[in-house]
C-alpha cells in the first residue's frame, strides 16, 4: 500500500505511483492507495477506472477537522 495525505489530484497521484505495487497481496484488500482527501470528490474521481472505496471519517472521529475528510482506497491491482 501507499498511504498519503492529499498532495495533488488523485489522477496525478495514480500516475506517480503506477508500477510501484506488487500484484499479489497478503491482505483482504488488494494492494493500492489509501489517500486522505477532503471535500467533494466526484469530479476528481470520475476519470479513474480502478476500483475505488470511499470511507467517510466523521462517523469514526467526531472532530470538526474530519467533517469533510475521507479515506479513498484505489485498487492498483485492477486494470486502469
Amino acid at each position: 500500500f501507499i498511504i498519503s495525505r492529499a498532495v495533488t489530484q488523485m489522477p496525478d497521484f495514480i500516475k506517480w505511483t503506477k508500477g510501484k505495487f506488487k500484484s499479489t497481496s497478503v491482505h483482504d484488500l488488494p494492494n493500492g492507495i489509501l489517500y486522505l482527501k477532503g471535500g467533494e470528490l466526484s469530479e476528481e474521481l470520475k476519470t479513474i477506472h480502478q476500483r475505488i472505496i470511499i470511507t467517510e471519517l466523521y462517523p469514526l472521529f467526531h472532530s470538526a477537522f474530519f467533517e469533510t475528510k475521507k479515506v479513498v482506497y484505489v485498487d492498483m491491482t485492477s486494470k486502469s
